[in-house]
């Protein structure tokens, strides 16, 4: 991710350090990465991931030390609303209302079925990853393993990692494929793997879940996301409603989230 702030992984970063707590095989930042993984492939392969999936995801991948030094050096998130939004909407803004024009049909068949407008969907869109120019070039499976390795968030990141198998597993992306911010978030609005395999929903048709490349399925999804935590059709999702609170399940910092409800409100307004 280039659009200039943290990553929602990073946001709950400042929330909550989950302790590395598992007395299993795969025991956190003991012994080499190396075989702290092979201890991994097993512990996945006993929970059903297919062999297949393990070693085309996990045969051949190093730790990332880049990936360790970004998240120990974040910094807690201070940007006022004002200072953020007027960053990133006005540059985001037009393109944005292209793009409400370009899906019309799209976010009008979304929106019937999960109840989300189309503004609050393309604000979203458009603040994650500039409308899927700026995913993100790590590599998923290798970067949720190096934040598994390490002690800070281990039992997070271990679930996270098998879930990126299941990606694997289920036919939606190939390893090769998986690529986007350093702690692990995939595609143009940026799903961790475990809101992938929930949330994710193959609304092209196509028989696959691809949160890279198809708008469609990127914007469906993350309405079923939204939809899932409780989002209210026809209410509005202003500060203080109950959408706004579905708001921040999406990201929990209210600056970014009072930010994609006051731009959704734009997209509404553009000409």
């Amino acid at each position: 991710m280039t659009v200039g702030f943290l990553p929602r992984a990073a946001f709950a970063a400042f929330i909550v350090l989950v302790p590395a707590s598992w007395a299993s095989a795969a025991t956190c930042g003991t012994g080499s990465f190396e075989s702290w993984l092979d201890n991994f492939k097993k512990e996945a392969a006993a929970e059903g991931i297919s062999q297949q999936a393990i070693s085309q995801g996990l045969n051949g991948v190093t730790l990332d030390n880049t990936v360790l030094s970004r998240d120990r050096s974040q910094h807690v998130f201070r940007q006022s609303f004002e200072e953020f939004s007027g960053r990133m909407i006005p540059p985001r803004l037009a393109v944005g209302a292209n793009k409400m024009k370009q899906f019309g049909s799209v976010l009008s068949r979304i929106e019937q079925r999960y109840g989300v407008p189309g503004s609050v969907l393309v604000a979203i869109w458009g603040l994650e990853t500039d409308y899927g120019v700026n995913i993100g070039k790590f590599p998923t499976i290798r970067s949720v393993a190096t934040l598994a390795y390490d002690c800070r968030r281990s039992e997070m990141f271990r679930a996270e990692l098998k879930d990126a198998l299941r990606i694997v597993d289920q036919g939606d992306l190939s390893p090769t494929d998986m690529r986007g911010a350093w702690a692990g978030e995939i595609g143009q609005t940026q799903f961790m793997p475990s809101s992938y395999i929930k949330f994710a929903v193959d609304f092209d048709g196509n028989g696959r879940r691809d949160l890279l490349r198809s708008a469609p399925d990127v914007l469906a999804s993350t309405a079923n996301f939204l939809a899932s935590h409780g989002w209210k059709r026809g209410q509005p999702w202003d500060p203080g409603s109950e959408n706004f609170a579905v708001i921040q399940q999406w990201n929990k910092s209210e600056v970014y989230s009072k930010t994609i409800a006051y731009f959704a409100n734009q997209l509404d307004r553009a000409p």
